[in-house]
């Protein structure tokens, strides 16, 4: 979908926003004129009022420059906001999509109303069609491009270049998320990151042998099932001054989890193709951190592995010791994505200095019986960091909701052999797992980790942003985020 920004129409599709209760713009009320009232006609003889993402559509006459006319409801203008604009552009879009024209235009008067109905535009028009070789043209769609019409062509554009980014980055998240673990593996996927140094990002890929100096056992141990080497991923961004402390993003890239020994039942267990949804949100990120040339200083990880049933998985009982000399009792194989992260974590800490990290992974399903699809949850040692992050979330339609931490919860983590076990019983889920995660983390370091698994992919209900099952969730906040807090 191509968007772009202009103060002449000209495409066969012509929209106009209407606000809830009120009158026509003075673009829409010239074309009315010019029709002989066929807009104020179909608006009398319809139960279009305005309400936000309603449609009416009018086919104007041969003597008018466009073929067809969409009023658009835009809502009561004081309760919109940058959500509310996001779906009213994602309605347009999955109203027209299939309409047989390819270009439409849009009277948006506002500079910064019309950049977000833009980014709700490109987020609705999202496809994933790389795998299906039987499409017909009248599956697909026939629009290709949005020119919003706006007075000041300027800000528009320059509103909307960042949310472009953020957008791009959804889209890389998406794209992973979605793609089938047959062709995306540890390996596979390490390659995609190195093509990312073209947009500016300095790539470094560790393999098994450097993760095996390292002492990175922990997450070794979750891959030593499978025939792909496991992975470890480090994407730098330098936008701001040097020696500035980074910004480390960590992202859990369990590429398919079977659960390993601890096998996971059959039924629906091809949604773990989705299990590294936390590194996608992180690779997103950094996609749209380097679009936008953020300046700050920004450091992506992610763990690459492959949690498989071979015989020469890890057992329930073994025991590892994890990069940071601590030792892990398994006592459930399926709870590995805590074994992951604890060793990248390290790494974060041990070879930079980090102004704050946050880890994103799908760790529990607790977390969905808790929160369900709408929020993920957030465990942190900085009540700062849990309000920027908050808010972060809030801003860009991506919402966090803070849970406990606490030392009550580390007995439920002790372990008869070991330092500690990976699980911590039925009660707690979600809290446990991260309570594991903070043994993790050095003293002083400003940290938060974001339990994803109830947004990373979207079941049921979609909406008009989200067409695709992998939501994409985490660029846009990350992004903000970093904008917020790490820009000047």
């Amino acid at each position: 979908m191509k968007i772009t920004f202009t103060d002449v129409a000209k495409a066969p599709i012509t929209a106009f926003l209407v606000d809830q209760g009120g009158d026509l713009s003075a673009e829409a009320a010239e074309l009315d004129k010019s029709v002989d009232g066929l807009l104020t006609a179909a608006l009398a003889n319809s139960r279009f009022k305005g309400k936000e993402g309603q449609q009416a559509f009018v086919v104007l006459p041969n003597s008018a420059e466009a073929k067809r006319a969409v009023l658009l409801g835009a809502g009561r203008k004081k309760d919109r906001d940058d959500r509310s604009l996001e779906k009213i552009g994602a309605s347009l879009y999955k109203a027209q999509a299939n309409s047989g024209y390819k270009g439409l235009d849009l009277y948006v008067a506002d500079a910064s109303e019309a950049a977000r109905i833009a980014l709700g535009v490109k987020l609705a028009a999202y496809r994933f069609d790389d795998y299906k070789t039987k499409l017909k043209d009248d599956q697909l769609p026939s629009l290709e491009r949005l020119n919003i019409v706006t007075t000041d062509v300027k800000a528009a554009r320059q509103a909307f270049k960042p949310l472009d980014a953020a957008g791009e980055g959804t889209y890389v998240a998406r794209d992973l998320v979605n793609m089938p673990p047959n062709d995306l593996n540890p390996e596979t996927y390490a390659a995609k990151i190195e093509l990312l140094a073209e947009l500016g990002l300095e790539i470094e890929i560790l393999g098994e042998a450097e993760l095996k100096k390292l002492g990175m056992n922990s997450m070794l141990g979750v891959g030593q099932g499978s025939v792909k080497e496991s992975k470890l991923g480090i994407m730098k961004w330098n936008g701001g001054k040097a020696g500035d402390d980074p910004a480390i993003l960590v992202g859990k890239g369990v590429c398919f989890d079977t659960g390993g020994i601890s096998l996971k039942p059959g039924a629906g267990m091809e949604d773990m193709r989705g299990d590294m949804g936390g590194s996608a949100a992180v690779v997103g990120a950094m996609v749209a951190l380097a679009t936008r040339k953020a300046k700050a200083n920004v450091v992506g990880l992610v763990g690459l592995v492959e949690n498989m049933p071979d015989g020469d998985a890890i057992r329930p009982g073994d025991i590892l010791t994890s990069a940071s000399g601590q030792t892990i009792e398994v006592q459930n194989t399926d709870a590995e994505g805590r074994l992951v992260l604890c060793d990248v974590l390290w790494y974060a800490q041990e070879h930079f200095k980090p102004a704050a990290i946050v880890d994103l992974a799908t760790l529990t399903g607790a977390i969905v019986v808790g929160l369900g699809h709408h929020h993920a949850g957030l465990f942190t040692n900085d009540d700062k960091l849990a309000e920027q992050l908050t808010k972060s979330g809030q801003a860009e339609g991506e919402r966090v909701w803070r849970l406990p931490l606490g030392s009550e919860y580390d007995s439920l983590l002790n372990s008869k052999f070991a330092d500690m076990r990976n699980i911590g019983g039925r009660a707690a889920g979600s809290i446990t797992a991260a309570q594991f995660l903070k043994r993790f983390i050095n003293d002083g370091v400003k940290w938060a980790h974001l339990d994803i698994a109830g947004v990373a992919w979207v079941e049921g209900e979609k909406s008009p942003i989200d067409p695709s099952w992998a939501s994409g969730f985490g660029p846009r906040l990350l992004d903000r985020w970093v904008a917020d807090n790490f820009e000047g």
